[in-house]
């Protein structure tokens, strides 16, 4: 049954925020058909890193939180510039309100300090004078839900019972369709149906642009919604290359009446159309934030809506508007569906990441056995990515005792696979087995296997009961030793990381340590680790914490007291690397050894 125009404007559709708009938006919607994006009227922040990555989220509660810190914030987000407790957004109806909530170096809204502003959609929120992430404000600008643009829509059709309200139910169909929970290709086939339905044509079709900006068909319809191949589908390429040049909607009533050109155009004259409409889509800016008065800026182009037909096409000004608002909804399916296809990208590369560090968490000991003339204590903290950081104690034959720290060089599975096969390579190690045999013989395999950027630095020692210690120092950091509370670096000696150079050699060096000795191995986890103000942690402060230890303090106190100090350095900040410790006590032979 038809309603009236005031009907129309006293029922409003289902309005959510559009996550990026066409460039002369009149209606501003998402297809929720498509999956991980906000339900229907709901703000949505649009996060934007310095690697270029994203990731949205929903603004679901009042006040909303961010801040770097995992605790009381609804969106973490790792990065440096930003403070662990940095913005608030309070909601009053439709009203959002960004709050300071004590962001170091203040709060910026499309590069202007504020403390306290209402936000707009396409408002750009930055964090600090320095460079940091982006976070875009993504909700529905006033006067522009479907039921605004059907009521200005009536207003040109006059209003009463007449083709043109026909024309406005079937743009109330096609809107709600387009918010329906079907997949993404029948939401844009029920929009081209829909398209070919108020102009009378007879074939439309949907071409999307790939990443270089060439055309392919995505899907294509004829009158009465019969489902057509994309590739028997001949477009005018006169119509698209004059639309496309224009950078605006081409719409010919009546080719007969067109210019020279177009009539002239070969794929016209073989299938003898009529009628052609090109509606090129374009994504909105990305952080735009124009005035309400002022065209929103053409953001990336995404494809073209194409329809023709053989018979002219009277096409109203209210047909257009109508064409316009489909394009509208056409092209912000189609960006919607770029970013959701970018989080599932991102969200498989983080199933990767996970994979990875569960391969790198199960390779390391997870209890130590008891050993006659040594004590051991280690942790491993994971960054938020996964790495290749790898320690390991075990037996060398009945008298002697081997130890590694190993840290391979990039993140992700790679690493965690070049981890793997370090473990297997000096798991065989053995008693009477050369070690520096095993080191160069492993050098090889990865020179010949790997990249030049996929090597591993390493520390790896055999101990006997005795306090003889056997060492190889493939580009590792040196150890700390702590002796009667003193605290050196002894262990500097050795050669290049293995992976890099085919031809280096691994010579074994020799230490005598005394009953009590403590060794201190660490990952550049350690001395890397960041504060906010991008200081790092260093050798020297490591030195510091060990010195200001009681002499033979236990370890589990030891490495208690280096996780508080780089707790209390770091402040909060992000760590872009693991962090590993290995702890290891000469305790002397079985009969004089010392507690741990």
């Amino acid at each position: 049954m038809e309603r009236s125009h005031t009907e129309l404007a006293h029922h409003p559709l289902p309005f959510a925020p559009a996550l990026s708009l066409n460039c002369d938006a009149t209606i501003s919607t998402r297809a929720t058909c498509m999956p991980d994006l906000p339900a229907i009227g709901d703000a949505v922040l649009e996060v934007i890193f310095a690697d270029d990555s994203r990731r949205t989220a929903r603004i679901d509660e009042s006040p909303f939180f961010m801040g770097r810190g995992q605790i009381g914030n609804h969106l973490q987000l790792a990065d440096l510039s930003v403070s662990r407790q940095s913005a608030a957004i309070e909601r009053e109806g439709e009203r959002y309100t960004l709050q300071d909530r004590g962001q170091q170096g203040g709060l910026f809204v499309n590069g202007k300090k504020v403390e306290s502003h209402v936000l707009r959609d396409g408002d750009v929120i930055t964090f600090g004078p320095a460079d940091s992430c982006e976070v875009i404000f993504r909700s529905a600008p006033a006067g522009t839900s479907a039921a605004n643009v059907m009521e200005r829509i009536g207003s040109v059709s006059g209003g009463g019972s007449s083709p043109g309200l026909n024309k406005l139910n079937l743009l109330l169909e096609a809107t709600m369709l387009l918010h329906s929970q079907l997949p993404l290709e029948s939401v844009l086939g029920s929009m081209l149906d829909h398209a070919i339905a108020v102009t009378h044509a007879d074939r439309g079709l949907l071409l999307q642009a790939d990443a270089d900006g060439s055309l392919r068909g995505r899907l294509a319809r004829r009158s009465g919604a019969v489902p057509l191949q994309p590739e028997s589908f001949a477009p005018s390429q006169t119509a698209l290359r004059q639309a496309l040049e224009q950078q605006s909607a081409t719409i010919t009533e009546d080719l007969a009446r067109a210019d020279v050109d177009l009539q002239a155009a070969q794929s016209i004259v073989a299938q003898r159309l009529r009628a052609v409409v090109v509606l090129p889509l374009y994504a909105r800016v990305r952080g735009s934030a124009a005035e309400p008065s002022t065209p929103a800026k053409r953001g990336d182009f995404l494809g073209v809506v194409y329809l023709d037909s053989r018979r002219p096409a009277a096409f109203s000004k209210l047909d257009r508007q109508i064409l316009d608002a489909l394009a509208v909804e056409a092209a912000s399916i189609l960006d919607n569906a770029r970013l959701v296809e970018r989080e599932l990208q991102r969200q498989l590369l983080e199933q990767e990441l996970r994979i990875a560090r569960e391969i790198q968490q199960a390779l390391l000991p997870r209890d130590f056995r008891e050993f006659p003339h040594l004590a051991v204590s280690a942790i491993n903290l994971p960054s938020l990515t996964a790495s290749g950081d790898y320690y390991d104690v075990f037996p060398v034959g009945a008298e002697c005792t081997g130890f590694l720290i190993a840290d391979v060089s990039g993140k992700g599975l790679g690493a965690a696979l070049l981890t793997a096969i370090l473990q297997g390579a000096l798991l065989g190690v053995t008693a009477g087995a050369d070690a520096s045999g095993i080191f160069r013989n492993l050098n090889r395999f990865l020179c010949q296997h790997t990249d030049v950027n996929r090597y591993a630095t390493l520390f790896f020692g055999i101990l006997d009961r005795g306090g003889q210690l056997e060492f190889i120092n493939a580009g590792h950091p040196s150890p700390l030793l702590l002796r009667e509370g003193a605290v050196s670096q002894p262990f500097t000696e050795g050669s290049v990381p293995v992976g890099l150079i085919p031809e280096a050699d691994y010579v074994p060096a020799r230490f005598e340590l005394q009953p009590g000795d403590t060794l201190v191995l660490f990952s550049d986890g350690v001395t890397e680790a960041m504060d906010p103000d991008e200081q790092m942690f260093g050798v020297s402060r490591l030195c510091e914490v060990f010195s200001a230890q009681e002499p033979g303090a236990p370890l589990p106190d030891l490495q208690k007291a280096i996780l508080e100090s780089l707790k209390r350095f770091s402040r909060g900040a992000a760590q872009a690397d693991d962090i590993t410790l290995l702890l290891v006590r000469y305790r002397g032979s079985p009969a004089n050894n010392i507690s741990i």
